[in-house]
């Protein structure tokens, strides 16, 4: 350790109260003036992943961030990079992930005069940040560093901002002054969390109404979502769904809590479930497109909700029968409290429970005939159903699926199956592309004795796909397979009428170059690719590569004529 006297500037004294924090790994872009705040935080403990673009490192951020309930950090430079870092943060605020951005910017006498790359940061993050802080002098920096990470992760997680001007990176304290302003900023940041602290002990009344219209209703159902997962409420819900033999429906990126093989599992089920339950307890998931806003005609009229969310305004917005606000993992423990003294369970002959299971064995056995068939050239069924395969024969620790793309997320939602909790990373909220290579990265670094695959559309893998380099540098083990139908839905489908005017000789705006060789760029980096067209192709890079567990392309020429259009989630089922 330093001497007191020594004198450390701005750069240390910000890896060291992160790293003090507890701060394990940031993710980022670096450059003028972030680049020392990068090298020193790696020399105080802290692992840095270099990324190409600040819009992937912002993707692994905030998925780190729900990963690990930690805050995922991002550090950008200042102007347009902070500007690139608003994708990541964004992402963190609409998907409810703590993060967050840590943008340099303008030496602060120099505002207003145009100077390199200057940007009036703090407000271009407002509508993205939950809360953000700006170190004047060097003396701020700790506690506005504890304060940025104490708020991504109280009440609601989401996305907050730290902005380091320039000349703040510059100034000077001693080592003894710094380790003052750390410990007394600790002080500071946890008396203000106790006195905004509103985790009060909910009314008894309240959980025991909501175990009473469960017990109460002919055709229950529980449905949670990636608010559950974050919460860690894997084991309370597990305990819910088995004691009282209700069915229940996750979310897509709540696949996994309970093993999607549970045979309670109403996914296959779900237009049934959702059709016709008469009360529904919503754990972690919000009533948006996702969730067909809770409204007729995917529900009935007259359903009731029981909305359990950590954020009152969130129930308020919805208007549901009751809320419960709080903590999944902590309601649904006090639910289960209160059936354990007057238990129920539905049983496996209970009408509603022979109904779901009924049409999700009906629906399953469609899926598999289709699953069944070897069709070459590739649909998208049969090589899903090869990757399924590969998937569950690891075992567990399972996989990471990282899945992105139209059809190839939206079948592969159906086909691929979860039997681990956050074992799902995809589009998410906001159904955004480019996510695919910071998730895989987050997930590789984040969870690290789990391998990680990921299923792209090629749309989707163009996002990113510089990130290759990124995963081949750290050796992470990240197998993408790269679902390869030459373009957007599949390449050229317009119709002759459509094929007019003066650009008519131009590819279509849907179209790539036609069986592109993705593979062969991780190959230039030093990672193995491999093309393959048929099963015994792809069975043979899969086996190869899992056992391998180091970075691959796996290219999957699919017939462009086997997907269609897709955009909001479509169930038939």
């Amino acid at each position: 350790m330093a001497e007191n006297s020594t004198q450390i500037d701005g750069n240390i004294l910000i890896a060291k109260t992160l790293a003090h924090s507890g701060v394990t790994h940031m993710f980022g872009v670096v450059g003028i003036p972030v680049t020392s705040v990068a090298t020193r935080a790696v020399s105080e403990g802290i692992r840095f992943i270099a990324f190409h673009n600040e819009q992937s490192a912002g993707y692994a951020a905030s998925s780190y961030g729900y990963l690990t309930g930690k805050p995922g950090i991002l550090l950008t430079v200042s102007g347009p990079g902070c500007v690139h870092g608003l994708a990541g943060l964004s992402n963190a605020a609409i998907n409810t992930w703590p993060m967050v951005l840590i943008s340099g910017s303008s030496d602060q006498r120099d505002s207003g005069k145009g100077d390199f790359q200057e940007l009036d940061q703090m407000s271009a993050v407002k509508p993205f940040s939950k809360f953000s802080a700006k170190p004047t002098s060097i003396s701020e920096v700790p506690v506005s560093i504890l304060r940025v990470l104490n708020r991504a992760v109280s009440g609601r997680p989401g996305g907050c901002y730290l902005d380091l001007p320039t000349d703040v990176l510059h100034q000077t304290v001693s080592a003894a002054e710094a380790d003052d302003l750390i410990s007394k900023a600790e002080e500071l940041v946890r008396k203000e969390q106790e006195e905004s602290d509103s985790d009060k002990l909910m009314p008894n009344s309240e959980v025991e109404q909501a175990v009473s219209a469960l017990r109460g209703a002919q055709r229950p159902l529980i449905v949670y979502g990636k608010g559950a997962a974050y919460a860690r409420a894997e084991d309370e819900l597990k305990k819910f769904v088995e004691s009282t033999g209700i069915p229940f429906l996750p979310t897509p990126m709540g696949k996994g809590l309970i093993s999607d093989t549970h045979e309670l599992a109403a996914t296959a089920a779900r237009s049934l479930a959702i059709g016709q339950c008469d009360v529904v307890l919503v754990v972690g998931a919000r009533l948006n497109w996702l969730l067909h806003f809770g409204e007729p005609p995917k529900w009935a009229k007259d359903v009731k909700f029981i909305l359990v969310d950590v954020c009152k305004e969130e129930i308020e917005l919805r208007k549901p029968y009751l809320g419960l606000v709080g903590d999944a993992k902590k309601v649904v423990g006090l639910i289960n409290n209160v059936i354990k003294d007057d238990p129920f369970c539905l049983g496996r002959n209970h009408p509603w429970v022979e109904a779901i299971s009924k049409k999700a064995k009906d629906n399953v056995s469609r899926m598999e005939v289709q699953l069944a068939k070897d069709v070459v050239p590739f649909n998208f069924f049969t090589p899903l159903r090869i990757i399924r395969d590969a998937i569950l024969g690891v075992g567990s620790p399972a996989p990471v699926l990282v899945s992105e793309g139209a059809n190839t997320m939206d079948v592969g939602r159906a086909v691929l199956l979860q039997t681990e909790p956050r074992t799902r990373l995809d589009a998410g909220t906001w159904g955004t592309m480019g996510v695919g290579l910071g998730y895989c990265i987050a997930a590789a670094v984040a969870c690290p004795e789990r391998l990680v695959v990921a299923v792209e559309g090629d749309s989707g893998f163009g996002f990113s796909a510089m990130e290759v380099e990124t995963v081949v540098r750290y050796q992470l083990p990240v197998i993408v397979i790269v679902f390869n139908n030459n373009g957007v839905y599949g390449g050229d489908r317009r119709s002759p009428e459509e094929v007019t005017g003066p650009h008519r000789d131009d590819p279509a705006p849907t179209s790539f170059v036609p069986e592109a060789k993705y593979h062969v760029l991780i190959e230039a980096f030093g990672g193995k690719g491999y093309l393959v067209k048929n099963p015994d192709e792809l069975k043979s890079a899969l086996d190869e590569s899992f056992a391998a567990k180091k970075p691959a392309v796996i290219n999957v020429i699919i017939d462009p004529y086997a997907g269609a259009e897709s955009g909001r989630m479509q169930h038939k089922n």
